[in-house]
């Protein structure tokens, strides 16, 4: 008796999560990423600070870069190390280190912001 119980238990559970049905939509939203309108102080600055300066501020400088400052950051622009780090592409430090990559809309709008001249707007 105590058996059988076991086993219905188990056909019913296994019964209940073999009907669930999940709608792609809902479970992975396309999140819009305005990139639009995209400014150095207003979009890249606020990145660099919660992202970036811990480490790479005129104060702390690790690996000898600093991204305090328009012209710190145009210069990592220029060279390309600062799209190539955040990007983890290969040949580049993947930045932030040891901490996940940065969310692929920041990663964009610090792109669009290059793209469009990386200007000090």
């Amino acid at each position: 008796m105590n058996r059988l119980f076991w086993m219905l238990l188990s056909v019913a559970a296994l019964s209940a999560t073999a009907c669930y049905y999940d709608v792609e939509e809902e479970l992975y939203p396309t999140l819009d990423c305005a990139t639009d309108n995209v400014t150095y102080a207003g979009t890249v600055v606020p990145l660099l600070q919660a992202n970036c300066l811990t480490c790479h501020s005129a104060a702390a400088n690790f690996g000898n870069i600093n991204l305090e400052g328009y012209t710190q950051v145009k210069r990592q622009v220029d060279n390309g190390q600062l799209l190539g780090a955040i990007r983890h592409e290969a040949g580049f430090s993947a930045m932030p280190q040891n901490q996940p990559q940065l969310a692929t809309c920041n990663i964009e709008k610090i792109a669009r912001w290059i793209a469009d001249g990386a200007l000090n707007n």
